[in-house]
């Protein structure tokens, strides 16, 4: 649970105003102040239960998917290395997306539906980024393109020649 207590951490920030928390897929810039440390249980407890449903549903999609894919594909039919690689792959993510798709879109509906009971539109207030936030940005950018050139570099090596 430390982690998703880390997540659920990084949801809240002390500001000039007092105590916010910022909900994931609510605007940017925008933040909401808690009055009490009695609701900041009760949103820390919400956001807990959230994320871990979400961790579960992209867990157990993905595993799910793996093994019906692995039915589906025969070794023997897809033709050349590069051409199986792609080809399992776009099954995975078919599969993927029909198996995750809809159990997280309904997560998803609930948590847009049930993050304003815990707060209202008198307590939003506009926030300033956090120092360091322009260099996680960054980072993460870099550790996307190294990713995307590592996978490259995997069809080229398995192209057949």
């Amino acid at each position: 649970m430390g982690f998703i207590d880390a997540v659920v951490g990084r949801a809240f920030r002390d500001d000039k105003a007092g105590r916010v928390v910022v909900f994931s897929g609510d605007r940017r810039n925008r933040g909401y102040i808690v009055r009490s440390p009695a609701d900041e249980l009760k949103i820390k407890s919400f956001l807990k239960m959230f994320y871990f449903a979400h961790f579960l549903v992209v867990v157990l999609g993905s595993l799910v998917a793996c093994s019906m894919a692995t039915f589906i594909i025969n070794l023997d039919e897809m033709g050349r290395p590069y051409q199986h690689l792609l080809r399992s792959l776009a099954i995975y993510l078919a599969i993927y997306a029909a198996v995750e798709g809809v159990p997280y879109f309904f997560l998803w509906q609930s948590y847009k539906k049930g993050f304003p009971t815990f707060v209202s539109d008198r307590d939003q207030i506009e926030l300033t980024s956090r120092p360091g936030d322009q260099g996680r940005v960054f980072i993460a950018l870099g550790v996307m393109t190294i990713a995307v050139g590592a996978m490259v570099a995997i069809l080229w090596l398995v192209r057949s020649k």
